[in-house]
């Protein structure tokens, strides 16, 4: 019997939601299969805003899949109606050997992406919230920015399912498996069993437990974002007046932020980079406490002196890290015929939603791809290190 589906998109986060729209848009028949309800918080997809930017310190390797991202966010927006971009220009600010600083120069030279290097005067005097010390630095790019990721996830599950998706939410998948010869796979739900000819995972912070066999040890990260309220009001940190910026300080921290975008009693948002604490998605602490919100108040009042004026909410998310933080994009090793795997985002993976989510019907439905994805193998010995 002739597998009842396409493929199976196990998981409609952000990747997920990207892959099923994509996969559907280009006529397959697509089951999609979420543990949660649609655009939920339990995961990594969530809290209002991410950042966007091209000039990316973390490997200039990552530049074309970001002008092709910018593309397909610009385009999901025209064909949904949503506002999802937000181009408010951005800085990257540290020491000039930092590498937030050094990476982002590098991947604007090699990309020829344009830029300004800015001095601690010239970045006080166009963004009088900053405050840099006398030995730091900014790289700004115009093009950079943030985009809305509930928005994101709900654009692209509303276009998969008006090209015929079905998508199923609240029926978690139990287990998988290969069907003999390659000829497919079996998706087993508690409500029911499910064949496709292809199989696409996307588990976010449930990858440690759905690709145990993949030869990567994913390490789950809980993460806090912040918001505050300025001292004196929102109008200073509005995106025409107040970039989005990661700052990094001499002793490697990096902090990252947002405009206002919430409007007056929104509030601004920001939150540390790489700063949090081992856990899994059953054991997550999704209450945060006050020496949390503390240190994070204690690492704006000497560089954006009026945000922590008072502390508004927190929430939680998870990073899905690799050992050397890049993505794993692929046919699965041990199933190459029926599986394709995108995760281990390492907390700088939602600007490259859409993309991913092209290359994921490519890989799908051809077992091959243009886009660069060479660095995302997971048998690259930096991704197996334990």
């Amino acid at each position: 019997m002739a597998p009842t589906y396409d493929v199976i998109v196990l998981g409609l986060g952000g990747m997920g939601s990207a892959a099923a729209h994509h996969l559907a848009a280009r006529g397959a028949r697509v089951l999609g299969l979420e543990k949660f309800g649609p655009v939920h918080h339990r995961g990594s997809s969530h809290g209002g805003s991410r950042i966007t930017r091209q000039s990316y310190f973390e490997d200039p390797a990552y530049v074309p899949l970001l002008l092709r991202s910018y593309e397909l966010y610009e385009k999901l927006e025209r064909d949904t109606g949503r506002e999802i971009a937000t181009l408010c220009g951005g800085v990257m600010l540290g020491r000039p050997d930092s590498r937030t600083v050094r990476g982002s120069l590098e991947s604007a030279r090699q990309w020829d992406l344009p830029h300004e290097m800015l001095e601690p005067e010239e970045i006080r005097r166009r963004f009088p919230t900053l405050t840099p010390a006398a030995d730091e630095v900014a790289l700004y790019e115009a093009r950079a920015g943030l985009v809305r990721p509930e928005h994101t996830v709900a654009a692209h599950l509303q276009l998969a399912g008006q090209d015929g998706a079905e998508l199923h939410f609240e029926e978690p998948v139990t287990r998988w498996e290969e069907l003999p010869g390659g000829a497919g796979v079996r998706v087993h739900t508690p409500e029911n069993t499910y064949t496709a000819g292809q199989l696409v995972i996307c588990p976010g912070a449930w990858a440690p437990q759905l690709l145990t066999d993949l030869g990567v040890p994913f390490t789950i990260e809980r993460q806090v974002m912040y918001w505050f309220a300025p001292d004196g009001g929102t109008a200073p940190f509005v995106p025409d007046r107040h970039p989005i910026y990661i700052w990094e300080d001499d002793r490697g921290v990096q902090i990252y932020g947002f405009p206002s975008i919430d409007g007056p009693d929104g509030g601004a948002k920001v939150a540390f980079f790489r700063k949090g604490t081992v856990c899994t998605p059953e054991t997550i602490e999704r209450t945060v406490h006050d020496h949390e919100v503390r240190a994070m108040a204690d690492q704006l009042a000497p560089r954006i002196p009026a945000l922590p004026g008072r502390f508004l909410k927190a929430a939680t998310c998870m990073y899905s890290n690799t050992p050397d933080e890049h993505f794993v994009i692929t046919r699965h090793p041990a199933h190459p015929e029926t599986v394709t795997v995108a995760c281990g985002f390492s907390g700088h993976g939602f600007k490259f939603v859409p993309v991913v989510g092209e290359i994921v019907a490519d890989l799908a439905l051809t077992g091959a791809t243009a886009h660069p994805i060479e660095l995302f193998d997971p048998r690259r010995p930096a991704a197996a290190a334990a």
